[in-house]
């Protein structure tokens, strides 16, 4: 399977932010996409995640035409996304946070649950699967919002600057995590920062 972007191009009034931009990404692959502020990368990651619509250019799962689908259509297509901020449902526990993303899911409910739990387990949340998400620290909301992504069952998972906000130690462990997603859950990641 593959996600591709062809020709991308985005302008707000007066400032072209993208201009003819293609990539591609394949299952089982880790794309990273790595500039400094201000460079584009979260509009690119925008325009994949049907919140912003190019001025010119497709957006494709294989031969699908996904440009103008709404996010939620998006998500039903395969494409799961995380945010540079952090937007966990705060009144509910880890546990119901991932399984609120797993009901766009075709999965049945046993499926659904099983799952849930095998990203708590893959993530390591579950010391605080049944905490509020309001009382989690700020290393632990970052994956827990990874987790809510990969609920919804991608084909792929498009994250916005994943360690950002986390120490050193924090982000080696997460990244050393993202690392065997492609493989352990048969799927591409599109990775954006701006810190090798």
């Amino acid at each position: 399977m593959k996600l591709s972007c062809k020709n991308i191009t985005v302008d707000f009034i007066g400032l072209r932010a993208l201009d003819n931009v293609s990539l591609s990404l394949e299952t089982n692959e880790i794309l990273g996409l790595i500039g400094p502020n201000g460079s584009g990368k979260t509009t690119l990651l925008n325009v994949f995640g049907g919140q912003l619509k190019p001025n010119k250019g497709l957006v494709q799962k294989d031969d699908l035409d996904l440009t103008s689908l709404s996010p939620n259509l998006k998500v039903q297509h395969g494409l799961a996304r995380s945010f540079q901020i952090v937007r966990t449902f705060d009144s509910l526990t880890s546990f119901e946070n991932i399984k609120a993303a797993s009901l766009i899911s075709k999965k049945s409910s046993v499926e659904k649950i099983s799952y849930c739990n095998e990203i708590i387990n893959f993530l390591n949340l579950d010391k605080i699967k049944n905490s509020l998400a309001a009382t989690l620290n700020y290393g632990d909301r970052r994956r827990l919002e990874i987790a809510r992504a990969m609920a919804t069952n991608p084909d792929f998972l498009l994250l916005d600057e994943p360690a950002a906000g986390m120490n050193e130690n924090e982000s080696e462990v997460l990244l050393e995590l993202l690392s065997s997603i492609p493989k352990k859950f048969n799927l591409g990641v599109l990775v954006i920062d701006h810190d090798m």
